[in-house]
């Protein structure tokens, strides 16, 4: 039930096919590091092809959100410290996908080789830079896990909102939920 009323329908679209996106990008990195014996170019295929997609649908989410996004009040007893904390973790979520799949690329060309990224064969475009590659790569693993943690914490608090304050902040974001009146 919601009764402080919804997110727009795109903002709902985006939201959840963010969520789709990372299935392919977190198993792909799960099998890679797993020794699965899968195909390791076809697994950083998928990664790289999955993270530019969640780039390219986070770039266009934000856009929508700046713009034309029907946003819902937050719950009338929520704190103002809270609403805070709340803006802040929504901003750092969207710096950070918008960081990892910069720092992948990064850490990509600097490798020196070509790659696949979607349909394309990207050449080789920058001279190798072991050291440089390896740091980047140590930003993205580090970016990684921040990213999951925020990911964590915010699907946490949805679900505290509905099942422990038993407020509509979860349902004003899930798809196909009517509107009570």
């Amino acid at each position: 039930m919601t009764t402080r009323g919804r997110f727009d329908a795109v903002t709902i679209t985006v939201h959840w096919l963010t969520v789709i996106l990372f299935v392919p990008l977190i198993s792909s990195v799960l099998l890679l590091t797993s020794g699965s014996g899968l195909d390791t170019t076809l697994l950083l295929d998928i990664h790289r092809g999955t993270g530019a997609t969640l780039f390219a649908v986070t770039f266009v989410r934000l856009c929508w959100r700046q713009s034309f996004a029907r946003l819902p009040l937050f719950p009338e007893k929520m704190w103002r410290v809270h609403q805070l904390g709340v803006t802040g973790s929504e901003y750092a979520l969207y710096a950070l996908l918008l960081a990892q799949p910069l720092t992948g690329l990064a850490m990509t060309l600097f490798r020196g080789r070509s790659f696949t990224l979607i349909l394309w064969q990207v050449p080789a475009l920058i001279a190798r830079n072991k050291e440089l590659a390896m740091w980047l790569h140590s930003v993205h693993e580090t970016g990684a896990y921040v990213l999951l943690g925020l990911i964590g914490v915010h699907a946490t608090a949805a679900l505290m909102h509905h099942f422990v304050l038993r407020d509509d902040v979860l349902s004003a974001m899930l798809p196909l939920v009517r509107r009570r009146r």
